[in-house]
């Protein structure tokens, strides 16, 4: 794919310009975007309604937009370099309803953020050429995500948000609810691939905005419903506020808004050995995609989670794994700690493509030992939850 920007060029300087912040945004660039998200949530508050305030408290969204500028400043010169993790960025503004009446708010607070942290080191020079880079970065995104829309709408799907009804409410185990949810107006459902997921968006009582939560679609696809399956986070902190109101206080008959499915964590088409390793509640897009999946292709499970009463869908990935002649593991990591590279080992063939969903750190523990197994960069695949790491590191992987 092709980013399409401006018809017009950064000038060498500009380049020469931003390249030579990349030090200095590796020391600040945190501290820049703290920064920037408070004068900007400060002055506009109703942006509130688009951003996960859990993260914004935990600092993964300064981190993430830290690492954000970072990726865009080192390959100013070559954004193609850095594809993989634009689209997956895009596609969750997609699924946020951002539009493009957003970016000149971003890059006027973000810009008036890197003076207030450089104070004289932020040259007249350096402003300028980090308005004219962010004016091409911007229109990036907003013509991908504008094909996006597009995209869904053709698909039978919508642009923004729709009211969609929860017909059944199933408690998978004491922690896991699956949520079946149909569209109001009745109109038939888009196709999604196995692995994507939606955005739903609730008003929770006593709360001033919207809250905005990503949910993988835990089935495989029909056009009569959406299943998302959510687990109660009373044990991070801030608390899972989308969560635990889905649970405690979402009832079967009530109304939410939710988005088109996006996302592009799905199978790849070929015929290579799978290994799916899952982490908690990142079981249920790796489930998803194996319940699609037919006789012939080789097929391993790696589900970890903290103990018994947290396993989801054992039953149906036992079962499903079975008919595809597979294999199946449960590792409890109260019993058996992390999970090691001599546990993957034995599912580890030649071409093996690895699929890994969960907590972030989870995530970075299985992508390591996937590389130090062998497994080359492009075979492996993930999805984070919220935020993801440094841009870089996506890239690099996928």
């Amino acid at each position: 794919m092709t980013l399409k920007g401006r018809d017009r060029m950064l000038s060498q300087q500009t380049i020469d310009i931003i390249k030579s912040t990349v030090p200095v945004l590796e020391q600040h660039g945190v501290t820049i975007t703290k920064t920037f998200y408070s004068n900007m949530l400060n002055k506009h508050p109703e942006l509130l309604n688009y951003f996960n305030r859990a993260n914004q408290a935990r600092g993964r969204q300064q981190t993430a937009l830290a690492n954000t500028v970072l990726a865009a400043a080192k390959y100013i010169d070559n954004l193609q370099a850095i594809i993989p993790p634009v689209m997956q960025i895009a596609h969750k503004h997609r699924g946020l309803g951002i539009l493009p009446e957003h970016y000149p708010i971003v890059g006027e607070n973000l810009l008036a953020a890197i003076k207030e942290v450089l104070g004289d080191a932020a040259t007249d020079d350096i402003i300028n050429a980090w308005a004219e880079a962010y004016g091409v970065i911007a229109d990036v995104f907003i013509s991908i995500e504008e094909d996006l829309y597009k995209e869904a709408e053709q698909n039978g799907g919508w642009r923004l948000f729709k009211s969609f009804k929860v017909a059944k409410k199933v408690e998978e185990n004491d922690l896991v609810s699956s949520f079946y949810l149909v569209p109001e107006d009745g109109v038939k459902l888009p196709e999604y691939k196995a692995g994507q997921y939606i955005t739903v968006r609730v008003k929770v009582p006593g709360d001033e905005y919207t809250s905005n939560r990503h949910y993988t679609l835990s089935q495989p696809s029909n056009k009569n419903e959406f299943r998302i399956t959510v687990k109660r986070e009373d044990a991070v902190n801030p608390i899972g506020v989308v969560s635990n109101y889905l649970h405690e206080q979402v009832k079967e008959g009530d109304s939410i808004q939710v988005s088109a499915p996006a996302g592009l964590f799905t199978l790849e088409e070929n015929n290579n050995p799978i290994l799916f390793v899952s982490g908690g509640i990142g079981v249920t897009p790796l489930n998803t995609m194996l319940q699609t999946m037919d006789l012939g292709r080789q097929v391993a499970f790696v589900q970890c989670v903290r103990d018994k009463k947290a396993v989801a869908f054992r039953e149906q990935i036992e079962k499903k794994v079975n008919d595809l002649n597979g294999s199946y593991r449960v590792l409890f990591s109260d019993e058996n700690g992390y999970v090691t590279k001599e546990d993957l080992t034995p599912f580890v063939k030649e071409y093996t493509e690895v699929y890994i969903c969960g907590p972030a750190p989870f995530m970075e523990t299985v992508i390591s030992i996937a590389r130090e197994l062998g497994i080359s960069g492009e075979n492996i695949h993930f999805e984070f939850f919220g935020p993801a790491m440094s841009l870089e590191a996506q890239s690099n992987a996928n």
